[in-house]
């Protein structure tokens, strides 16, 4: 029986729930079988990417699942490469016929990519897909806010939604703030930092302590206390099961203060900067 999530819903209307399912590495049958055991647990969102080489996988998931498509929110992302108008449209269609997919629910630009300078063009093929009723919900990931306001200024179309690298060694307090501000729902990228050394502090491991609750458990619990989406990879059932148990308690002012200021200025995992960051 999966556990119940509770959902957002976004300024277009669709609704996300607040956890979902990190696909990044998982490929191929095992992969097919770690998302299979996902959605089984109770997982609605399932988060990919062009560049992840596994949206094949991901359809493949979705179909062997019992659960009917419409209940699921499938999320792709436009690689940089791609961003010129006519590529990016190309592009979305080659994003669902490797998934087998009749349409992606949310679709993401991956990066500005600011030097290329083609963010613009690839938003405006998102809208017209959408319009086409090949994505029900368009967004960016890593955009700054300057960049968001050129998009809804020279399209008249902004975001749903923006997934940003978001932990307690990085916390985004202006970014998530000026999100909040403009209807933007924030969707954190490595919630758990990918570091052991999030999940060795020791200030952390003593509020998980009070609450008989994992580390884990206590971090994504402040990330739905933020009001974000949490997207943590996990191939294990158990730790998949674990990373959506955190409906069951809460944390005080106290200990979300003591989590959020483990942030530092240099706290981004790979130095991956949207200013200068270009992906390929």
């Amino acid at each position: 029986m999966g556990k119940s999530i509770p959902e957002i819903t976004l300024n277009d209307g669709v609704t996300l729930p607040v956890i979902g399912l990190g696909t990044y590495k998982l490929k191929g049958n095992d992969g097919v079988n770690s998302i299979q055991s996902a959605i089984d647990t109770g997982y609605r969102l399932i988060d990919s990417a062009y560049n992840y080489e596994n949206e094949g996988t991901v359809g493949e998931a979705v179909r062997r699942s019992s659960v009917p498509r419409e209940e699921l929110r499938i999320t792709s992302k436009l690689p940089g490469r791609y961003q010129a108008y006519e590529n990016a449209a190309t592009t979305i269609q080659e994003s669902l016929f490797r998934a087998n997919l009749d349409y992606y629910d949310v679709y993401l630009i991956h990066w500005p990519n600011p030097k290329q300078d083609k963010y613009v063009e690839a938003w405006q093929a998102l809208i017209d897909a959408k319009k086409r009723g090949l994505i029900r919900s368009i967004g960016v990931c890593n955009f700054l806010p300057e960049h968001i306001e050129r998009l809804e200024k020279e399209t008249g179309v902004k975001p749903s939604i923006n997934q940003i690298e978001l932990h307690p060694f990085f916390n985004q307090a202006q970014q998530r703030k000026w999100h909040e501000e403009n209807n933007i729902i924030t969707e954190s990228w490595s919630p758990l930092a990918r570091a052991n050394e999030l999940l060795r502090n020791d200030m952390i491991h003593k509020i998980a302590d009070n609450h008989n609750k994992s580390i884990s458990q206590v971090i994504l619990r402040w990330h739905y206390q933020l009001g974000a989406i949490s997207i943590p990879k996990s191939s294990s059932p158990a730790r998949q099961l674990e990373n959506i148990s955190i409906f069951d308690f809460s944390l005080d002012d106290t200990e979300m203060t003591i989590i959020t200021g483990l942030t530092r200025p240099e706290g981004r995992i790979n130095n991956q900067d949207p200013v200068v960051y270009e992906e390929f």
